[in-house]
């Protein structure tokens, strides 16, 4: 048994002999809450150039020149410490649980976007997965996959350290934050989501945690950040499902892998199991801004949660200690 294994067992024993949590979480509960660690504001600078982010000044404002052209302000663009945090209807907090982190991608925000858009929060819930969500906003409305305080070291650590009691506010027991501070995490990067989730691997501090990584049309550089991250061979799964935007890195990485001696698969498995890992590309009448709800199948997100076992939201609860 690994430690964050025994950890969770630990932690799960603790919550049996307390009394509050006799069932299911009756009602679904979904809150945006400012987060005092959170991707932005940030006012270091970008890794690997040796200069700052913030690179334009104008008056009291500062600005950031995005790859892409432009500059996008501080104050409109990377000041939204906000953080959806979502806990489905049936959540037990006596079963074994998992955090699921969602990084969104370019233009988008958490409202419009990653819960009315592409329902994460929903999909999540219809996995049957017994699992919370967590989806920090990154570039507010804006063309740019930067990470932010993220590409600092240990601080997706203290990220999701955060994450525990604000979750377990939102669930309505303090006791809960003992499981929440050590449940495993899955991953998952949908399209510019890639570069903060590389970053998470990399320095965030929590590769202990990491059960899973879900790319979702979701790479497009720092290949030698999650090839890295798969040598090491962590109890994890990575699966990559992608289409023609983002063919040619995966085949990148999929030789770079060769390369390493990592064995993948090309099809995605029926489990996601601790150490698989799968490419899996959907041709070529995907559009890049509908993957999150519409790639092979409809709710994909939905489909691939519901493939990691050992954590179902349903069923017969563990008998409570006496």
């Amino acid at each position: 048994m690994t430690k964050t294994a025994a950890a969770a067992l630990f932690a799960a024993c603790l919550l049996h002999q307390t009394a509050f949590a006799q069932a299911p979480l009756p009602v679904a509960k979904t809150q945006l809450v400012p987060f005092d660690v959170s991707p932005f504001p940030y006012r270091g600078e970008i890794p690997g150039e040796g200069k700052p982010f913030l690179d334009v000044v104008s008056g009291e404002r500062r600005g950031h020149t995005a790859p892409r052209g432009g500059v996008y302000w501080e104050d409109v663009t990377y000041s939204d410490r906000r953080v959806l945090l979502a806990i489905p209807r049936g959540f037990d907090a006596r079963r074994p649980a998992l955090i699921v982190v969602f990084f969104h991608g370019n233009l988008a925000t958490l409202t419009r976007d990653v819960r009315n858009r592409q329902h994460v929060p929903h999909q999540l819930a219809e996995s049957g997965l017994n699992a919370v969500l967590v989806a920090p906003q990154f570039a507010v409305d804006a063309p740019d996959s930067s990470g932010g305080r993220f590409w600092e070291p240990g601080v997706f650590r203290q990220f999701l350290a955060e994450a525990a009691g604000r979750l377990a506010r939102l669930h309505g027991h303090p006791r809960t934050r003992e499981l929440f501070e050590i449940a495993p995490v899955v991953l998952v990067a949908y399209s510019g989501g890639y570069n903060p989730a590389a970053f998470a691997l990399a320095v965030g501090g929590a590769s202990e945690r990491i059960r899973g990584v879900i790319l979702l049309d979701g790479l497009y550089a720092e290949l030698d950040k999650f090839a890295d991250w798969l040598v090491q061979r962590p109890p994890a799964f990575f699966v990559s499902v992608y289409g023609p935007s983002a063919r040619q890195e995966n085949a990148d990485l999929q030789r770079l892998f060769t390369a390493r001696g990592v064995p993948f698969h090309t099809a995605l498995p029926p489990r996601l199991t601790a150490g698989s890992v799968s490419f899996f590309d959907v041709g070529n009448d995907v559009r890049h801004n509908d993957f999150v709800t519409h790639a092979w199948v409809n709710d994909p997100l939905k489909v691939l949660l519901a493939r990691i076992p050992g954590s179902p939201r349903s069923g017969r609860a563990p008998p409570a200690k006496r």
